[in-house]
């Protein structure tokens, strides 16, 4: 196929309260490290500040130091919540990182999806959208554009405001905006002419809605006269595999029921709500709802599949939603099987299996035009011994 798709994960993170912070923090670098040596593309790293799950406060603290342990990995905000910072600085930072990243960053804004967050500097659910409308314009004026810009809002007081540093990537680093299941995402997307990051894709709704997102990224874009993408949408889904279904079974009894009892009962985030009530429950609605795939990499494969026939066109990369379901070393396991087995089907990487079946199909007709060179080699050997033997 000519299509390469790219792949790679969306870390929040999620981790267990309770457990030694600093020692999560570590594992998820060394996550990130794992991945850049298998092969994926992106990492995206969150923000969050209460409910004592999502530990990462700072992507772009968490981005200097991954690009210092990894070589070719790029690394995005996944994403700033612009409604709780001033866009300049948020466009400042992100640009010295482009510098001291020699290119590999990519920024990712959103309205701040934890209302425990926003509560704490005074910014209520329904200010964020609005928030991020005002702040993304800012912020790709800023990186687009030298001319100076000046605004005010309620939060927001900018004169004259500019850049200290040009973008080092050229023309300019990926720019994302997520979305779940609601138009405000694909239409910020569209109007800006940047990437889509569909968080909720294998959500009921989400599912649905990844059709009409490209719809009316479309529309945005041809009202506004950007372009939009599709190489640049991302679609984000949750897996867990190992070689065996029985044995990723068993492997997300480690974690699965916290992380479920996370969104049913800490996190205020209603359209990543999950059912289930034990381990074997909540198997069955991430397999049979199509809200994930935990088995093996062949249901990784369909699910993707599925997503790519949805999405009515195609889509540029999946990312793995980054989670604790297994232990640390069976969720590497895990990784490895995809990068092992399912980039090869999506990136055009599957000529050794047409060449492997190729020889195969060839192998008696070779094979016997093989042995009569051998037998020709040794009769003409015999004949030259005779020869030399009467001479």
């Amino acid at each position: 196929m000519g299509h390469r798709m790219k792949f790679g994960v969306f870390l929040a993170p999620f981790h267990k309260p309770g457990l030694n912070p600093t020692l999560l923090l570590e594992q998820d670098l060394e996550l990130i490290q794992w991945l850049d040596r298998c092969g994926y593309d992106e990492a995206w790293c969150g923000e969050h500040h209460s409910a004592g799950t999502e530990i990462s406060a700072s992507p772009e603290i968490f981005m200097a130091v991954a690009s210092q342990r990894t070589r070719h990995i790029k690394l995005g905000s996944g994403v700033i919540s612009v409604s709780y910072h001033n866009p300049l600085w948020v466009a400042e930072r992100i640009v010295q990182l482009d510098h001291l990243t020699r290119g590999r960053v990519m920024l990712g804004v959103g309205p701040g999806s934890l209302p425990s967050d926003g509560i704490m500097v005074g910014v209520s659910q329904s200010q964020t959208r609005p928030l991020l409308e005002d702040g993304l314009d800012i912020i790709m004026n800023l990186l687009t554009s030298e001319e100076p810009v000046t605004f005010r809002n309620e939060r927001w007081d900018l004169r004259d405001a500019r850049l200290h540093l040009r973008p080092y990537s050229n023309p300019l680093f990926d720019v994302a905006v997520p979305a779940v299941a609601s138009p405000t995402g694909p239409k910020l997307a569209g109007r800006y002419g940047v990437g889509l990051l569909s968080i909720g894709a294998t959500t009921a709704a989400g599912f649905d809605a990844l059709a009409l997102h490209w719809d009316v990224m479309e529309a945005q874009a041809a009202r506004y006269k950007t372009k939009v993408d599709r190489n640049k949408w991302r679609l984000v889904g949750l897996v867990h595999c190992a070689d065996t279904m029985e044995q990723a079974y068993r492997d997300v009894e480690y974690g699965i029921e916290q992380w479920f009892d996370y969104f049913q009962s800490v996190a205020a985030f209603p359209q990543l709500a999950v059912p289930g009530r034990n381990v074997r429950e909540m198997i069955a609605f991430v397999n049979e709802s199509g809200f994930g795939a935990i088995g093996t990499p062949d249901m990784v494969h369909a699910q993707v599949d599925r997503l790519w026939k949805q999405s009515n066109g195609g889509f540029g990369a999946y990312l793995l939603l980054a989670h604790d379901w297994a232990d640390f070393d069976a969720t590497r396991r895990s990784y490895d099987l995809i990068a092992r087995h399912v980039f090869p089907r999506w990136q055009g990487q599957m000529a050794t299996q047409g060449a492997a079946d190729r020889a195969r199909a060839a192998r008696p007709e070779l094979a016997e035009v093989h042995s009569k060179a051998l037998e020709a080699a040794t009769q003409r050997y015999a004949a030259e011994v005779a020869e030399h033997a009467t001479s």
